[in-house]
């Protein structure tokens, strides 16, 4: 069997892949996707945020139909229809899939649905003997669910996010081990959809990386509804028993008991490398299994790129497409502008939301910017107030001086929808007074910026 060549191959044809084969090819390069996943589309489309985001929307209309009476309004009975529920999701998921099936296996790319491995600089082995070499190469395999060292836990039969996005009918309880975005989007989900949770978190706050005062305010949140929230733990052991799962779990000093008929692994992901024989080719990896890369997604073996949620930093669909565009404009000869992740937005899909971009007050001062910071309260605000939605704050970061904005928080209603109104400031480099000039109207959920903008600009 002889060996065929491309200018470029993508191994992966989720967000980062398809993005950088999609690039290599508009430049004229020939481009192979190499692909062994049981379905095509990526971890976003398939098991991440199409699903995910379909239910929690599905989630909140439930969770206003059981609490209308602030509105005015009264209904009754309302509770989820499982196969309705679970083909709207389908839907989207095979509008959005069937696109991204379709253009991988266009006549723009030859694809390969098979496993590879490294062989050499550039060489590739699939899993049916095929031989593939390449200019370059960009790894793009994604992440798989992380099983840390916990005794029981693999054992006693833990359901995934995998498995709580097909949609079925929840149990009556259920233990969420972990405190990240995930557990946080999955727990609430769970718990409105008719299911008791107990979420128990390793670090001392919900959403670890996020700020802590938005952590409590999401646990807070999270109790209002009723679940149980336990943060600051050291997790001893899972077990399978006749009344379901048991976890035995230290908090202060004490060990303590959780048991409840399912139990949910939502403790990470990682990086999806196993089996790809990166040795051979000289690609170096992290401590915690990422793909070492630089400024333009480049691997330690030359002409070997690395995207997207195997190399990290972090693990976002945005951030993966652009890494997989700058690292397919590099190995066509370019020189493009490099991810800037102090411009990084995030957003957490709970209820209230966590959403922020930039650089936060203590991050900026710790680089050594002199910054000034204001925060406005959602419950003294108009549409906040007529949406019952008044839990949370914005907050908005800028350098003392110039009043250039470097970062914002928001912790509330359509936090991810809002936190762009400030996004977009940063790549501008605009200022407090930047954004103030513009016409921001009344009632909506956007004015409130104008307060902590408004704040920072008499402080200057």
């Amino acid at each position: 069997m002889g060996t065929q060549h491309f200018d470029f191959i993508v191994l992966g044809g989720g967000s980062a892949g398809y993005a950088a084969a999609r690039t290599a090819r508009s430049r004229g390069k020939t481009a192979a996707i190499v692909d062994g996943a049981e379905e095509l589309g990526g971890l976003c489309i398939l098991r991440g945020c199409m699903p995910s985001k379909a239910l929690l929307h599905s989630a909140e209309v439930l969770h206003l139909a059981k609490h209308p009476e602030i509105f005015g309004v009264k209904t009754d009975n309302a509770r989820p229809d499982w196969p309705a529920l679970k083909a709207r999701k389908e839907f989207l998921i095979n509008d959005f899939a069937g696109f991204r099936q379709q253009q991988l296996a266009s006549e723009r790319f030859t694809l390969f649905r098979s496993q590879a491995k490294f062989t050499g600089s550039k060489q590739l082995e699939l899993a049916d003997g095929t031989r593939l070499t390449a200019d370059s190469i960009m790894i793009a395999t994604g992440s798989r669910i992380s099983w840390p060292e916990v005794p029981g836990l693999r054992e006693c039969g833990a359901l995934t996010s995998d498995d709580i996005l097909r949609a079925e009918p929840v149990p009556a309880s259920m233990i969420v081990l972990g405190g990240g975005i995930v557990a946080c989007e999955l727990g609430q989900y769970l718990q409105r959809m008719g299911c008791q949770v107990t979420l128990i978190q390793r670090s001392g706050h919900l959403l670890k990386g996020m700020s802590p005062e938005a952590g409590t305010m999401v646990a807070e949140a999270f109790a209002a509804e009723g679940m149980e929230v336990h943060t600051g733990t050291e997790l001893v052991a899972v077990e399978r028993t006749s009344a379901g799962v048991t976890v035995r779990f230290r908090k202060n000093g004490v060990e303590r008991e959780s048991v409840a008929a399912a139990l949910l692994n939502a403790l990470g992901r990682e990086p999806n490398t196993a089996g790809l024989d990166l040795s051979a080719a000289g690609v170096e990896m992290r401590r915690n299994g990422q793909i070492v890369t630089d400024e333009f997604q480049r691997t330690t073996a030359p002409g070997v790129y690395a995207g997207g949620d195997c190399s990290g930093p972090v693990e976002i669909v945005h951030v993966a497409i652009q890494q997989g565009e700058i690292a397919a404009r590099h190995a066509c000869g370019e020189t493009p502008e490099t991810l800037r992740l102090d411009w990084l937005t995030r957003v957490v899909f709970t209820d209230p939301g966590v959403a922020d971009c930039g650089l936060s007050e203590e991050a900026a001062k710790a680089r050594g910017l002199e910054v000034l910071a204001a925060s406005y309260p959602f419950n003294d605000h108009g549409k906040s107030l007529i949406l019952n939605a008044t839990r949370g704050h914005v907050k908005v970061v800028a350098e003392k001086g110039s009043g250039r904005i470097v970062g914002a928080e928001c912790v509330g209603p359509q936090a991810g929808e809002l936190i762009h109104c400030i996004a977009v400031a940063l790549p501008l480099c605009a200022t407090v007074k930047d954004l103030l000039k513009a016409h921001w109207y009344h009632p909506t959920l956007a004015e409130i910026w104008t307060y902590p903008l408004e704040e920072i600009a008499d402080a200057l």
